[in-house]
């Protein structure tokens, strides 16, 4: 639960390479999320090349975040597969929870995280496959922009028990 309350969206990052375990220790969180039927859907883009990662950066106005980061990871969606399943439906809640698994492992590694929004944009998910080769049948979901945060920050606690129903509304 530590990791839950801990973590927050960190846009500006220290100069400094993400070791390789970790990247694999977040891309094997955000595998073992739930979906549909148990679907999984996801593939993965892990970039580390800082031309590349500028490209992201130029993806829209909220992508400026990945211009100091170390990585991002294109979470991807395999649309053949869901077709295939016939669980169009279902993918965006499949992607979501694997992308947030992410997030929380990255406060676990002591890094920081941001969700850059790409689905349902199209313009940003075109602009991805069109910079990164990604073939038509994977849809770019979500774009985990990462790094080592530049200082410390707090944590808000969001709780509001005033959101909250029990029974009915």
């Amino acid at each position: 639960m530590n990791s839950i309350f801990n973590r927050k969206s960190i846009r500006k990052f220290k100069e400094k390479t993400i070791e390789p375990e970790k990247i694999e220790k977040l891309l094997k969180a955000g595998m073992q999320a739930p979906s549909a039927m148990n679907t999984q859907p996801w593939e993965f883009l892990v970039v580390e090349n800082k031309e590349s990662i500028i490209k992201i950066s130029e993806m829209s106005k909220y992508a400026k975040p990945a211009y100091t980061s170390a990585c991002c990871i294109i979470t991807l969606c395999n649309m053949k597969h869901i077709k295939e399943k016939k669980m169009d439906d279902w993918f965006p809640q499949d992607m979501s929870a694997c992308t947030e698994n992410i997030l929380i492992q990255a406060v676990e590694e002591e890094l920081g995280a941001v969700w850059l929004g790409t689905y349902p944009d199209e313009e940003r998910c075109e602009y991805l496959q069109k910079h990164f080769n990604i073939p038509k049948d994977f849809m770019p979901f979500s774009v985990i922009v990462l790094g080592y945060p530049d200082k410390e920050y707090t944590v808000e606690d969001r709780f509001d028990p005033n959101r909250i129903h029990y029974e009915t509304y």
